[in-house]
């Protein structure tokens, strides 16, 4: 929404999850009945980490695919000229070839710690391309790498590893801890990618991409949890000792994607990792958040 402002686009209906439930068939159809959008980017899904994941896989598989089909046959329903669907980078193998190509779906076993969400998301690509082939609909799948930025979820029961860090590191500075436990070997390496860049990618796939095949977007690089932890706690200004709890889960050992696709169809990411990382840090602190760091 940030870009689209900036962009001077005119005419963006939003709607927010109390006042449009997407699990709700009826109240998803009245909704498209009502507005008639040309245009979606469905970005809704139910999402955490690993613990949330691991805690409510049902959730995670009912909730998903109930919003998607819902969102989906309605925008088919109602003429959509135009439909993204965001998908995500978990959908891929644990053991795919790395850089991961778009060719590596369903080529492999699962992430176990997230599977019922990455088997949501598949079933959402695969609806989107059904409705192609069948209907000649112009639905696209996106799949994101790893995100994180402004207005990202800090909740430590449901948030990314990045988000989590950032919070977690914060909150031993201003307590004073010399220590900070983070979970599993730090060996794990992931690609991370600012929400900004995120949102730049989609508007230019609208505009320039018209293909039922998946697409990836991601930074092209990738850095250990160790890494990340290092230098989450650099920019925070936490300088005490990082201990790995090498008891709770890595997950997939890496996950870093392969861009040459987008990368040739002329996007490029702009944010660096440091850069996008203190610009987090820097909306955690303005906005009230840190104070939770302490709860």
């Amino acid at each position: 929404m940030r870009l689209l402002r900036a962009e001077r686009f005119e005419n963006v209906i939003t709607r927010t999850r109390s006042q449009l439930d997407l699990r709700n068939e009826s109240a998803v159809r009245q909704f498209f009945a009502a507005e008639k959008p040309r245009i979606i980017i469905l970005a809704a899904a139910k999402v955490g980490g690993i613990k949330a994941n691991s805690d409510a896989p049902v959730e995670f598989l009912v909730e998903n695919i109930q919003l998607q089909n819902n969102v989906l046959c309605a925008a088919h329903e109602f003429g959509v000229h135009k439909l993204v669907f965001l998908g995500s980078s978990c959908i891929y193998p644990k053991f795919a070839p790395q850089p991961i190509p778009e060719s590596a779906l369903l080529g492999g076993y699962l992430e176990p710690t997230n599977e019922a969400y990455a088997i949501a998301k598949i079933a959402g690509i695969k609806l989107c391309q059904a409705f192609a082939r069948e209907y000649g609909t112009n639905f696209i799948s996106v799949l994101p790498t790893n995100l994180y930025g402004p207005r990202d979820n800090f909740d430590l029961k449901t948030s990314h590893v990045l988000a989590a860090l950032v919070r977690k590191a914060d909150a031993a500075k201003r307590s004073g801890a010399r220590r900070l436990v983070v979970w599993g070997t730090g060996r794990p390496r992931r690609e991370f990618l600012h929400a900004d860049d995120l949102a730049s990618a989609v508007l230019f796939l609208l505009e320039h991409y018209d293909s039922p095949e998946v697409i990836n977007v991601g930074s092209g690089k990738d850095i250990s949890i160790q890494e990340l932890a290092e230098l989450i706690c650099e920019i925070v200004g936490f300088d005490g000792t990082l201990v790995w709890d090498d008891s709770q889960p890595d997950g997939t050992p890496r996950k870093l994607l392969d861009i040459s696709k987008i990368s040739k169809l002329g996007w490029r990411p702009t944010i660096s990792l440091r850069d996008g990382i203190a610009r987090t840090y820097d909306w955690f602190l303005k906005n009230g958040a840190a104070e939770l760091a302490l709860g």
